[in-house]
C-alpha cells in the first residue's frame, strides 16, 4: 500500500512560518524524486518545489524562492517544507506526491507518480 499523509499546515500570520510534512508508507522517499504542490482557491494545482533522490538538487518555483526549503529524512520517510516569510498569496492546501520526472525544474501536475493525498491546509491572515 502506497500512501502520503501531509501534516503541520495551519494558520499563520504575513510572515510567519509553517514546516510541512510528508510522511510515507509503502515507498522509500530517497528512492524517488519527490515533489510539492499546492493549490489556492480559483486556481489550480501547481508545483512548489521538488528534491532528487540524492538530495543534491532541489527546484523551487518563482514564488516561493528564497522563502520555502525543501529536505528530506530518510530515517523517518518523511520529507518537509520549510516555509517561511508566508505571504497572503500563499494559503493554500498543499500537497507531497512522487514524481516521475527528475527534478530539472519545477514539477508539472502531470509528471505525479502515483496518487494524491489529502493534503493540508495553510492560511496566512493577521
Amino acid at each position: 500500500q502506497l500512501q502520503l499523509v501531509e501534516s503541520g499546515g495551519g494558520l499563520v500570520q504575513p510572515g510567519g512560518s509553517l514546516r510541512l510534512s510528508c510522511a510515507a508508507s509503502g515507498f522509500r522517499v530517497a528512492s524517488y524524486t519527490i515533489g510539492w504542490f499546492r493549490q489556492a482557491l480559483g486556481k489550480e494545482r501547481e508545483g512548489v518545489s521538488c528534491i532528487t533522490i540524492s538530495g543534491s538538487r532541489r527546484s523551487y518555483a518563482d514564488s516561493v524562492k528564497g522563502r520555502f526549503t525543501i529536505s528530506r529524512d530518510g530515517a523517518k520517510n518523511t520529507v518537509y517544507l520549510q516555509m517561511n516569510s508566508l505571504k497572503p498569496e500563499d494559503p493554500a492546501v498543499y500537497y507531497c506526491a512522487r514524481l516521475a520526472s527528475p527534478c530539472l525544474g519545477v514539477p508539472g501536475v502531470e509528471t505525479i507518480f502515483g496518487s494524491w493525498g489529502q493534503g493540508t491546509q495553510v492560511t496566512v491572515s493577521s
